[in-house]
């Protein structure tokens, strides 16, 4: 049993010292995803092109429910005084307006949603390029994108994001 466990230590200790001269061998870096969906002029002209597609249907949403606001707190001070076919009438036109607002504003989140994505998307194919021609030019093992911790002296993300400024758009 004690040639066993000290055959095991010996093999161990190999492994270990092997594993450690490989890792100085290795190089490794990360990106930020997040910075650079932020930094990258690419994003923020992707940003800019969603906000001025969008901003007509965003105005014309927050005025339709500006104005049935405003038709509801005029109901509320009404109310007591119509008559009860009346009141009922506008009540249920209220619920009209505020069902077809609810409607138009969940289809306005759909889309917006989706020509981010599709927007996004774009940016980190770009990103995911350049971040491999970098990794090929400067010889990384290794680029991670997500990680718990990272050395500082590991991360990239201002190598990529300058290289994706200076990269012609497509």
């Amino acid at each position: 049993m004690n040639y066993f466990l000290r055959q095991i230590c010996v093999v161990t200790l190999c492994s270990l010292s092997v594993m450690s001269v490989s890792a100085q061998d290795l190089r490794m870096g990360f990106v930020s995803t997040d910075r650079v969906l932020k930094e990258a002029s690419s994003a923020k002209v992707a940003q800019t092109k969603l906000e001025q597609e969008f901003s007509k249907r965003e105005k014309d949403l927050v005025d339709q429910g500006a104005s049935i606001k405003s038709l509801a707190d005029k109901f509320e001070r009404e109310a007591p005084t119509l008559p009860e076919t009346q009141r009922q009438s506008r009540q249920k036109q209220l619920l009209e307006q505020d069902r077809d607002f609810q409607r138009k504003r969940r289809e306005f989140q759909e889309d917006l949603n989706a020509r981010k994505n599709e927007e996004l998307q774009l940016v980190i194919q770009r990103a995911n390029k350049v971040i491999k021609d970098l990794a090929v030019a400067e010889n990384y093992d290794f680029i991670f994108q997500d990680a718990v911790y990272v050395n500082p002296k590991h991360d990239i993300t201002d190598k990529v994001i300058k290289a994706l400024n200076s990269a012609p758009a497509k």
